[in-house]
């Protein structure tokens, strides 16, 4: 992610799912709406609308075949056609041996690259990475600004739950139903890692309060599936 490198309530059940699985998030305020269709990315396109040729679905499942080199300029990522402001947004991902990955939200496109304008919400082979990753790199982190508390993350090439929750600045991480970060954007604790860190000089980084959700392509090959919203 970057340049570097369940609880019950909040699970929809298998009959919930299937009546979401139909790819828009044309849905009421309160519902949980599928995001992806298992068939298309139909809610999606690559971020400043590049090609997203390296994102491919297959059997139910959203693939991003990642790169043996990092040619940026040659990858996009993936964002939601639509844009969010409050919600609760869920899904399963893996990564593949030594990967990085990210979920952005609040993201706009002001910036070339989706990271330098909204929170991340950090994926990685913590385990495997070939470089020594700081807390703030490692899975269920928010990116450069909050360490994630005691992350249980399964071990790379099974499924882990992500959920994020944003209200009113108010944000949750989860994995695999626990929740290991809670910050306020715009707190005067969020300014200050803000000024002393990664972000000092991005002036555009957490600015937006409604934006597109991002799926990050950072060359490594990942996979999502059961992609969810509720409006909140």
């Amino acid at each position: 992610a970057g340049s570097n490198s369940s609880t019950t309530d909040s699970a929809a059940t298998s009959s919930e799912t299937t009546a979401m699985n139909t790819g828009n998030n044309e849905g009421k305020d309160g519902d949980y709406v599928s995001l992806f269709d298992g068939k298309s990315l139909d809610a999606w396109r690559g971020y400043q609308n590049k090609s997203i040729a390296s994102w491919t679905v297959n059997d139910g499942v959203l693939h991003c075949a990642g790169s043996t080199d990092d040619k940026s300029d040659m990858r996009a990522d993936l964002i939601t056609k639509e844009q969010y402001e409050n919600f609760d947004f869920s899904l399963e991902w893996k990564i593949a041996p030594k990967g990085n990955s990210g979920i952005i939200y609040l993201a706009s496109e002001a910036e070339k690259a989706a990271y330098l304008t909204g929170p991340e919400y950090q994926i990685a082979d913590d385990k495997g990475f070939p470089t020594k990753l700081e807390n703030w790199q490692q899975t269920g982190a928010n990116y450069a600004m909050n360490p994630a508390v005691d992350p249980d993350v399964k071990p790379v090439g099974e499924w882990n739950t992500s959920r994020i929750v944003v209200n009113n600045g108010k944000v949750e991480h989860w994995l695999n139903g626990k929740k290991i970060v809670d910050y306020e954007m715009g707190s005067d604790e969020w300014k200050a890692n803000k000024a002393k860190g990664k972000w000092k000089d991005t002036p555009t980084y957490g600015t937006v309060k409604k934006g597109h959700i991002v799926l990050q392509d950072h060359g490594a090959e990942a996979w999502f599936r059961d992609i969810k919203i509720k409006q909140l």
